[in-house]
């Protein structure tokens, strides 16, 4: 009667799904997962944190920059469309900080770049202390960016620095100079500084890239009398693009948001020359509280990042090259 019973439920209207769901329940109750499952399971936390941290700010970013009076309780928020966006483009110290954050990001990294590739290369080789020479390289990368501008503003004062007075010793200046008060050599030393800070940076990912390339190549290489140069060009070279394309992005996209850096060494001076877009953007958002305009400028980095990097991958990534 029971086993009667118990058939007529599971083949009535709704029983089976009922059913279903029921030992569906006691399964996840039990952790006895799929595989699909269990994968939901964990990258959910990860996805959550990523929207909360990350895509949320964006979407709100962007749509701060179609109002006015955003934010500000005290200002009535007001939708504007692309009228932010139309006075970003009308306003000249945009143009100003866009030029200063690709010279400044052009002229840095592929100098790195090449810096630090040949930083690699020698530290790829086995010698004796190879791998505190590795480890030493990192202190100027270690040390904190505001730390790093606010040193090198004192070393580059025009009166007290030290390579003013290094630079008049040796004859090559006949009176100290201030660097940081005149615009191109603003640009210039705020430039020298990063790189001399993110070389070691680059040449960290380059390395962990030459150490994946298999010494059986160069040994073919070599059995075949192929030069040191024709090593390089064939074999280091091909191999290293993935790398490559990665020390790229890593770099390129910090350098177009610097902010500590300028701020620190120069605050943007001298009259707009050392301004970068960040530096723009925070000016436009903290200090005139105008956070459309702020909301559009931070916007516009975005995208700017986002089609550098396509440019990148389009141009570099190789997924058959290994």
């Amino acid at each position: 009667m029971a086993n009667t019973e118990q058939t007529g439920n599971a083949n009535a209207p709704g029983g089976g799904y009922a059913e279903a769901l029921r030992r569906r329940f006691v399964r996840y109750r039990e952790l006895r997962l799929s595989e699909q499952e269990l994968a939901v399971v964990l990258l959910a936390p990860v996805i959550g944190f990523l929207f909360a941290v990350s895509f949320y700010p964006i979407l709100d970013t962007v749509w701060g920059s179609l109002h006015t009076g955003y934010v500000l309780p005290t200002r009535e928020t007001v939708f504007v469309g692309l009228d932010n966006y139309a006075a970003l483009l009308a306003d000249g110290e945009f143009w100003n900080a866009l030029g200063v954050s690709l010279i400044y990001t052009f002229v840095s990294v592929p100098v790195e770049l090449v810096l630090g590739l040949g930083v690699a290369l020698l530290l790829n080789r086995k010698f004796k202390g190879r791998y505190f020479a590795q480890a030493a390289i990192l202190f100027p990368w270690a040390l904190p960016t505001i730390i790093n501008a606010r040193i090198w503003a004192w070393m580059f004062h025009g009166q007290y620095g030290v390579i003013n007075d290094m630079l008049v010793r040796l004859g090559i200046l006949a009176k100290p100079y201030a660097f940081l008060a005149h615009p191109d050599s603003a640009l210039a030393a705020m430039i020298f500084v990063t790189i001399w800070k993110t070389t070691s940076f680059m040449a960290l990912i380059l390395l962990a890239g030459l150490s994946s390339i298999p010494d059986h190549l160069y040994e073919a290489a070599r059995m075949d009398g192929a030069s040191r140069w024709r090593q390089f060009r064939d074999i280091t070279l091909p191999l290293l693009k993935p790398t490559i394309l990665v020390a790229l992005i890593f770099r390129t996209l910090p350098a177009l948001q610097a902010f500590g850096l300028p701020f620190g060494l120069t605050n943007g001076g001298p009259g707009g020359a050392t301004r970068t877009l960040v530096l723009y953007a925070n000016e436009l958002t903290f200090t005139r509280l105008d956070f459309g305009m702020g909301s559009a400028a931070a916007t516009a980095i975005t995208m700017l990042a986002l089609v550098i990097s396509l440019f990148y991958v389009t141009t570099l990534y190789e997924p058959e090259v290994r």
